[in-house]
C-alpha cells in the first residue's frame, strides 16, 4: 500500500511539472495545409529529378535543422537514386508510389502511408500513372537531394 502511495506520489509530481512546462506559450502560430493549398509557394526541386517536380516548404528553414516539406511529381516519373544527409520521415498525400531503398525490396505507398529512410541511405521511386504523387516529407538535418544517377532524358 505504502510503495502504491509513493508511486502514485511520484506520477502526479511529474504530470505537474509537465503541465508547467506546457504552459510556456510561443508566439508561434498553429499551421494546417493540404497540398492544394493556395497560400503554399511551390518551388522547383533539384535538376536531377523529374520535369515538374516542385516543393513546398511547410514549416521551418531548409537551411536548418527540423523541416517540413510536401514533395510533388507528377505522375509517371521516376525518382533517380539519391541520398540525402538527414533521415526522412514520409507519409503519402497523393498518388501511387513505389520507393526502392538501396538493399531492400520494392515497397508501395498508398495515401497515408508513412516511410522511414535512414540518413545516406541510397533510394529511388516511381511514381504511378495518374494523380501526381505528393509527399509529406519531415527531415531531421538541412534539406539536401545528392544524386546517385543522372534522370532519364
Amino acid at each position: 500500500m505504502v510503495k502504491h502511495l509513493l508511486v502514485c506520489s511520484s506520477v502526479l509530481w511529474l504530470l505537474a511539472g509537465t503541465a508547467a512546462m506546457a504552459e510556456k506559450v510561443t508566439d508561434e502560430p498553429a499551421l494546417a495545409y493540404t497540398f492544394k493549398d493556395p497560400r503554399l509557394e511551390w518551388g522547383p526541386c533539384p535538376s536531377f529529378l523529374p520535369a515538374g517536380c516542385e516543393v513546398a516548404v511547410l514549416h521551418g528553414d531548409p537551411a536548418k535543422p527540423n523541416v517540413d516539406i510536401f514533395f510533388k511529381v507528377p505522375g509517371g516519373s521516376y525518382i533517380p537514386s539519391h541520398t540525402h544527409t538527414s533521415a526522412e520521415r514520409m507519409v503519402l498525400v497523393s498518388g501511387s508510389l513505389e520507393v526502392t531503398y538501396e538493399g531492400q525490396s520494392p515497397v508501395r505507398l498508398e495515401p497515408g502511408s508513412y516511410a522511414y529512410g535512414p540518413a545516406s541511405r541510397p533510394h529511388q521511386a516511381v511514381c504511378a500513372d495518374g494523380d501526381p504523387c505528393v509527399l509529406f516529407i519531415a527531415f531531421e538535418a538541412p534539406v539536401d537531394a545528392i544524386p546517385l544517377e543522372a534522370a532519364a532524358e
